[in-house]
């Protein structure tokens, strides 16, 4: 794809939905029969025995466990319909999940079809093991146009098609109910705080007076004591380098005008771009100078959604796939809200993930079968009644938005954010994703740790990543 896309038009699905025409074929014109001459008697025929298809057994990966049920169910019905295919569902945590495909791919024991990332898919395909299923596609005539936010269009490079959409999701901030009771913050808040990265503006001010020392004082309080903080008002970690801070800041830099790359393919990055320093420095000194989060050593064996969970910080941002996770939290009462609009107004990432072929498989027309009902609406209404994540067909994101309400969970701030004009941005698409990973990680943490000022070491990190592109 050679186009930047931006998402606006998702507007229109998130509150119209999409309107998908059927169109029958037409009837074929029944030959008249043959006359066979009384005088002349039939030649007896003798009818091929039936022949069973061979029975086949695609291995179908993914890495998240609350997922898994949903796609289950999938491989339950898609079975009804192919008896001869039998679905084995892997599962593995996002690190490891990565790691076992990697070294799949190098022993030839990659499983057959997995959910692929757009962090990580130019990598697969540099090292050709994604099969271009564009032939197929065209075969089956799969409505491309189905699938919302032109996500279909993020899986193509020069022609080849190389996954089908399966979901699509976005940031929002996940709250502590009964500490902003506490703190007599009104949740509508969450619709209008602010950010900037010098003053953190209205939502930095919600974080301190969510944040608690062991005597009750908050972040206001001129005697607040940083050093024995028992509540804290946010926690999120240095970020995932090889998604430049999905969850984590991207979208506050993006608040500010920033963008990482120059869209999908792009081979020049801007982490020496000042907004950036300016974002990841305020995100250090949330814990490094104001005490406001926890810091690596607080975030050690766990992360922000453990902290969250243990009731010891009052927001986290994160993505719209746990939902559930966070809103059925033990003991607390979790609201969702937006993020804070920057100097640029709000902005989130919006990412697709899709149902990939590996090259090696040794049964591709059966693959092809699985991934075309994964990517059908019959597979997104089932994983919809789920409402573990929104579908990439509109059908399904009505029936988890459903599901969601049943359940009186509002999910509205991630639609809303998905609805407003300009609101979203891409993720990097780029090659070397891996290399650029191993670069950044480091620096990031440096960064998030006090062990270097931002200004400082990213200029010289833009450098080493755009060098590779030399």
């Amino acid at each position: 794809m050679k186009h930047h896309k931006h998402f606006s038009v998702m507007a229109l699905w998130v509150i119209t939905g999409l309107i998908l025409a059927a169109c029958g074929p037409a009837a074929t014109p029944t030959a008249a029969p043959t006359t066979v001459p009384a005088t002349t008697a039939p030649e007896p025929t003798t009818a091929p025995p039936p022949t069973e298809e061979a029975a086949v057994t695609i291995r179908y990966a993914l890495w998240d466990s609350a997922q898994q049920p949903a796609y289950q169910a999938c491989a339950d019905a898609f079975t009804k319909d192919h008896p001869n295919i039998t679905i084995t569902i892997e599962q593995s945590g996002w690190g490891t999940y990565w790691d076992g495909l990697t070294t799949g791919f190098v022993s030839g024991t990659a499983p057959d079809v997995f959910t692929d990332h757009l962090a990580k898919y130019p990598e697969f395909l540099s090292k050709n093991q994604l099969l271009d299923i564009q032939p197929m596609v065209e075969a089956d005539n799969v409505d491309l146009k189905q699938y919302v936010g032109g996500l279909a269009d993020l899986w193509v490079r020069e022609g080849k098609r190389y996954g089908l959409p399966k979901d699509w999701d976005t940031i929002a901030v996940f709250y502590n109910a009964d500490m902003f009771k506490a703190a007599e913050i009104d949740p509508s808040i969450t619709n209008s705080w602010t950010w900037d990265p010098s003053t953190g503006g209205t939502f930095q001010d919600t974080i301190a007076k969510l944040t608690l020392d062991d005597q009750g004082r908050n972040g206001l309080d001129p005697n607040f004591d940083k050093s024995n903080v028992v509540q804290w008002g946010f926690a999120s970690g240095a970020g995932d380098p090889g998604s430049g801070g999905q969850t984590e800041w991207s979208s506050f830099a993006a608040s500010t005008g920033f963008s990482l790359t120059d869209g999908p393919w792009s081979n020049k990055f801007h982490y020496d771009d000042p907004n950036v320093a300016a974002t990841l420095q305020w995100w250090a000194d949330l814990h490094l100078v104001k005490g406001y989060a926890p810091g690596s050593e607080a975030l050690s064996g766990t992360d922000a959604k453990g902290l969250f969970q243990a009731k010891k910080v009052a927001m986290t941002t994160d993505g719209s796939w746990q939902t559930n996770n966070l809103a059925n939290s033990a003991g607390i009462t979790v609201g969702i809200g937006r993020l804070p609009a920057g100097p640029e107004g709000v902005k989130t990432p919006i990412n697709g993930l899709a149902d990939a072929i590996w090259a090696g498989t040794e049964h591709p027309e059966e693959a092809w079968q699985w991934v075309k009902f994964l990517a059908s609406p019959a597979c997104a209404n089932i994983v919809g009644d789920f409402g573990v994540v929104f579908p990439a067909i509109q059908s399904g994101v009505d029936k988890a938005l459903a599901k969601h309400k049943s359940n009186n969970v509002d999910v509205s701030a991630f639609t809303d954010e998905a609805a407003m004009p300009g609101a979203t941005f891409l993720l990097p698409i780029a090659d070397h994703g891996s290399e650029i990973a191993n670069l950044a990680g480091p620096v990031l943490q440096d960064i998030f740790d006090g062990k270097a000022k931002a200004a400082d070491v990213l200029p010289a990190l833009n450098d080493q990543i755009n060098a590779l592109f030399s």
